[in-house]
C-alpha cells in the first residue's frame, strides 16, 4: 500500500470491464476472508493467550495497547465529522460512548485503566503513556490520520477489523484466568463487554461496505483498506514483542 492510499488521497482507478464487480455475497466473504491476517495469530499474541507471556510483557502490552484504547474515540470523531449523513451518524456517536463512558457507564476505557491495575500498573503510569513505544505511536497515528482524512465510507470500511475481535476476547477470557491467575479476573471486564458491541458494530460497518463499495475496483480498494488496518495492528504488536522480547 502506498502512502496515498493510506491516507484515502489516491485517485480512483477506473473499473477494469474484464473484472466484474463481485456479488454482495462473495464482497463479504472476501473481507472476512482478511480474518487470516488478523492480529490474532501474532506470535506475540499466541504466547500471550497460551500462558507463555511474563508479567512485564502482560503490562507492556497492556500499556501500549492502552493508547490505541484511547484514540479510538478521537478516530470516530473524525469519522463522524467527514460523514453528511445523519442517520449514520446516530448510530456512530454510540461508539465514542461505548469508550468515553455515558451517565453511569464508565466506558471501556476506563475499563481499561481497571485492567492495567489488575495486571500491576499503577493508573498514573499508564495515563502517562510513558510506555508506549515509538513504533506504537506511530502505527496508532497513522491510523487516526487515515480516519481523518479518508472518505468517511472508507474509513468505516477500516474498522471491519472487529469482525475477527470477537474470537481474540474470547480466547483471553478462556486462557488468562488459567494461564494468569495473579491477574484480578475483574480486570478482564474489557474483554467480556466487547464482544457484544463488536458484534453489533460489526452490522452497521458492513452494511455501510457492502453499499457504498460496489465496482469491483471499490470492492478491491476496501480489500486494500482493510489489510491496512490489519497491518497497523499487525505492526503494533511487532513493536511490543521488540520492546519485551521472551
Amino acid at each position: 500500500m502506498t502512502i496515498d492510499d493510506c491516507f484515502g488521497t489516491a485517485p480512483v482507478r477506473q473499473p477494469d470491464p474484464a473484472q466484474p464487480a463481485l456479488t454482495r455475497e462473495a464482497f463479504e466473504a472476501a473481507l472476512r476472508a482478511k480474518g487470516a491476517g488478523y492480529h490474532i495469530h501474532h506470535p506475540f499474541n499466541v504466547r500471550l493467550n497460551s500462558g507463555g507471556a511474563s508479567p512485564e510483557q502482560i503490562r507492556g502490552w497492556v500499556a501500549n495497547r492502552f493508547y490505541y484504547q484511547i484514540n479510538i474515540p478521537i478516530k470516530d470523531a473524525a469519522i463522524m465529522s467527514n460523514c453528511p449523513d445523519r442517520e449514520t451518524r446516530r448510530q456512530w456517536v454510540m461508539r465514542i460512548l461505548d469508550h468515553d463512558g455515558y451517565g453511569e457507564n464508565a466506558g471501556g476505557i476506563e475499563a481499561w485503566s481497571r485492567l492495567g491495575e489488575a495486571v500491576g500498573l499503577t493508573r498514573s503510569a499508564l495515563w502517562s503513556l510513558e510506555g508506549v513505544t515509538p513504533g506504537v505511536r506511530f502505527a496508532v497515528d497513522a491510523y487516526v490520520n487515515f480516519a481523518r482524512r479518508a472518505p468517511w465510507q472508507e474509513a468505516v470500511c477500516s474498522s471491519l477489523t472487529e469482525m475477527f475481535a470477537p474470537q481474540i476476547h474470547k480466547d483471553r477470557l478462556a486462557s488468562w484466568p488459567q494461564h494468569y491467575p495473579w491477574i484480578d479476573a475483574e480486570g478482564l471486564a474489557y474483554f467480556r463487554s466487547r464482544i457484544p458491541l463488536a458484534q453489533r458494530d460489526v452490522e452497521h460497518g458492513l452494511k455501510v461496505t457492502l453499499d457504498h463499495f460496489r465496482r469491483r475496483d471499490q470492492q478491491e480498494r476496501a480489500l486494500t483498506i482493510l489489510q491496512f488496518k490489519l497491518d497497523i495492528l499487525w505492526s503494533m504488536l511487532d513493536a511490543i514483542d521488540k520492546a519485551f522480547p521472551s
